[in-house]
């Protein structure tokens, strides 16, 4: 299954919860201003950061990328392209 988020409100608890659910046959995409959520809980997504990408332009929109590499070296990011080819690899996909 594919994970997305796309807002920033969402508290630790929550992602939390969401994230107890996730199998190593998963993956979690935080795109739009759910990037800023990388800044505001790094130790919980560096848990999970095998199965967590980034899209990169919005890191970059949001002028994060050298935050996000040095608080989470190992969270991958993504092109747009490399994002829609996720999309094909993962069914069903749940947008939250």
């Amino acid at each position: 299954m594919l994970y997305t988020f796309s807002e920033s409100h969402y508290s630790q608890t929550e992602l939390e919860n969401y994230f107890s659910q996730i199998t190593p046959n998963d993956a979690v995409v935080l795109w739009q201003s759910a990037v800023i959520l990388a800044v505001k809980y790094p130790q919980l997504l560096s848990q999970y950061a095998q199965q967590i990408y980034l899209l990169e332009i919005d890191i970059q929109a949001r002028g994060l990328t050298e935050i996000i590499q040095t608080t989470l070296p190992t969270i991958k990011q993504l092109t747009l392209s490399q994002f829609v080819a996720l999309t094909e690899q993962y069914y069903p996909q749940l947008a939250l």
